[in-house]
């Protein structure tokens, strides 16, 4: 009987430690892990329009020798306090991950709305496809170089148009409150950058990010 409790003892005690084991994975996954997000998970006209703009996304990669497995697409279409900076898998048509990204404040104290430009100095977000560049250490740390690849974003690296991490930019969803607004580069929370710098620095071709509405 006494071997009975023991061993009863150590089975139960193997069951909690495994449990807390899986329930601490689910809490803190790996570094560089990232496991694809539902369907549900993402507003299903907004995951039209990325299925649409995939296609096409997916079609430029190879034609000019980009990474053809992932891309990063930002819908400026939804409001800022809800994520519309998406990690997108072309492979599998799925949306691997996705966060919480500024946009311009075009030099106003706070901008209404959206408004967009390309000129210098305009301080506005630039829609278009963007060929991201070297990371380099910048005044707001870690950033990537960004280089328009439309008429509508020509201009990005001359305006300093950099991805890169604020604080002020929370990591999760914050609607129906707005966050903060950049002077034009699109701008994430610090740990979603680090996310995204995984992608970027073991990627062996550049990385289309893609700012539309």
């Amino acid at each position: 009987m006494r071997r009975f409790f023991i061993l009863t003892g150590v089975l139960l005690l193997c069951f909690v430690l495994g449990s807390a084991a899986w329930y601490l994975t689910r809490l803190h996954p790996a570094k560089g892990m990232h496991t694809a997000r539902h369907a549900t998970d993402v507003k299903s006209s907004i995951l039209n329009k990325l299925n649409n703009k995939a296609a096409v996304a997916t079609a430029y990669a190879r034609s000019h020798n980009y990474n053809t497995q992932v891309c990063f697409m930002v819908d400026m279409s939804v409001e800022s306090g809800k994520e519309r900076f998406f990690v997108y898998d072309l492979k599998k048509d799925s949306v691997i991950d996705a966060g919480l990204v500024t946009h311009g404040r075009c030099n106003e104290n706070w901008l209404n709305g959206r408004r967009y430009g390309n000129e210098p100095g305009c301080g506005c977000t630039s829609l278009g496809k963007y060929k991201i560049g070297n990371p380099y250490k910048g005044k707001f740390g870690l950033a990537y170089k960004l280089y328009g690849l439309d008429t509508t974003n020509s201009n990005a690296f001359k305006r300093f148009v950099v991805l890169h991490s604020h604080s002020c930019v929370p990591d999760k969803a914050v609607a129906p409150y707005p966050i903060c607004q950049s002077d034009g580069c699109p701008t994430v929370s610090p740990p979603y950058l680090q996310k995204l710098a995984h992608i970027l620095d073991t990627s062996d071709k550049p990385v289309l990010l893609w700012i539309y509405e």
